[in-house]
């Protein structure tokens, strides 16, 4: 149900991290990680299913949206997921 701008404390502006803000250059992550790092966790932190789930709503649409800046990896095993990291020359 929406609610009034006026029932909340503050706003803030929807900012996100570009990729090379949120990715070192030479290091390749899982959209688990990358989900952590976009709230400024770590990207081993231990995280509830549900507040992980929460975070990957976040994560799956800023990797698509910044795909153009990305790679992929193939996951080391079928069970894993797969890695992105930051695109160089």
């Amino acid at each position: 149900m929406p609610r009034p701008k006026d029932e909340f404390d503050a706003l803030y502006p929807c900012d996100f991290y570009a990729p090379e803000e949120l990715l070192d250059d030479d290091q390749m992550y899982t959209v688990y990680e990358i989900a952590r790092l976009l709230q400024d966790l770590d990207p081993d932190a231990a995280l509830e299913p549900g507040t992980e789930d929460i975070l990957l709503d976040w994560a799956i649409p800023w990797v698509m949206r910044n795909s153009e800046a990305l790679v992929v990896a193939e996951p080391p095993n079928d069970d894993d997921p797969g890695y992105y990291g930051l695109k160089t020359e």
